[in-house]
């Protein structure tokens, strides 16, 4: 059984930057698409940043050229560097994964991966 735990969420100022984290456990991360997703008080799951078992990157429009996810499998961590934040990127955050062959790896299909973290808060103030 998968086991994704994330950690780097705070509180930041408009403009800072963050860095999360998700520690995989229970199978290697090399056989998993990964990506997060983002929900906010009131609103939709939004999957935010993608990454396939090739290592190809997608992002949602609203964070694109702000955010980067990565993945280094020999770690077995996933991450999301998170720049020039704003007010509407408070959320919490939650890491998901989902095997290669099981699924059809997108940024789209995301919110519906078999294993998420428990989240991790990010706000950002002005």
């Amino acid at each position: 059984q998968v086991q994704l735990v994330e950690s780097g969420g705070g509180s930041v100022q408009a403009g800072g930057s963050l860095r999360l984290s998700c520690a995989v456990s229970g199978d290697a991360s090399s056989r998993y698409c990964m990506g997060w997703f983002r929900q906010a008080p009131g609103k939709e799951r939004e999957g935010v940043a993608h990454i396939d078992n090739h290592g190809r990157t997608t992002y949602a429009d609203s964070v694109k050229g702000r955010f980067t996810v990565s993945k280094d499998n020999a770690k077995s961590s996933l991450y999301l560097e998170m720049g020039s934040l704003k007010l509407e990127d408070t959320a919490v955050y939650y890491c998901a994964a989902d095997r290669f062959w099981a699924v059809r790896c997108s940024l789209t299909t995301l919110i519906e991966y078999k294993y998420r973290g428990q989240g991790t808060q990010v706000t950002v103030s002005s």
